[in-house]
């Protein structure tokens, strides 16, 4: 019998890139263009990975719907006006480590590697283009196809496109809401440190790491295989 087809699933922002400086930017812009005061900047990263129309209703409960729209947009327009003005891989650089990591991981023959994101479709496709990563993943999960996180649709969307059980596949990011999300969908997770969470909010992971170094550690531990 051979052996089974693994699945690792990456969050983006927090875990492969440090975009913070970018979102929080956007989000600041938005509120401002609304009237609005601007959220400090500890409480928009503490909703990064979230689907954007969940971030406005967290940032700006109390504003009518119809200006939680405005947000939204205001939002979209201001992050891709920084897209444009800095560079989708300048505005939101790979952080040390994750292109070597993901180049060893993506030559093994038995893994397969995916995405989840809270980014949409467009937002995604111009980062991995940016950092010439488009091939590296087989399957991308994106906001604009699913529920937020730390609903399991992503994860049981990217197991049905590859064919990977629940047992062979493994969820990797920074928040409370991939935790969550994995052990929604029944998949182990790893924890990464340097993200926007801190490592008490990701009580939920199987493992928690502290560099790309330690990932194929951590994976190994979780599949019991031994080198």
């Amino acid at each position: 019998m051979s052996d089974p087809l693994r699945l690792v699933i990456f969050d983006v922002d927090g875990t492969l890139v440090d975009s913070q400086g970018a979102i929080v930017a956007a989000m600041g812009a938005a509120f401002v263009a609304a009237g609005l005061p601007v959220p400090a900047r500890g409480d928009i990263l503490s909703t990064v990975g979230l689907s954007l129309d969940r971030t406005i209703l967290r940032l700006a409960p109390t504003a009518s719907p119809a200006m939680q729209a405005r947000l939204v947009d205001s939002y979209k327009q201001a992050y891709h006006a920084h897209r444009v003005a800095h560079g989708a891989a300048a505005g939101s650089p790979l952080f040390p480590g994750a292109r070597d990591m993901i180049a060893r991981l993506a030559t093994r023959t038995d893994l397969v590697l995916g995405i989840a994101t809270g980014k949409s479709r467009r937002g995604l496709s111009a980062l991995l283009e940016a950092h010439d990563l488009e091939r590296a993943f087989v399957t991308k999960q994106n906001a604009d196809d699913h529920p937020s996180k730390p609903h399991p649709s992503m994860i049981l969307a990217a197991m049905a496109e590859i064919g990977a059980e629940a047992r062979d596949t493994i969820m990797i990011g920074d928040t409370s809401y991939d935790m969550e999300m994995a052990r929604a969908a029944r998949i182990p997770a790893i924890g990464v440190s340097w993200g926007y969470h801190g490592v008490q909010q990701l009580q939920l992971a199987d493992h928690i790491v502290h560099t790309f170094d330690d990932l194929t550690c951590a994976m190994d531990s979780i599949w019991k295989v031994t080198t």
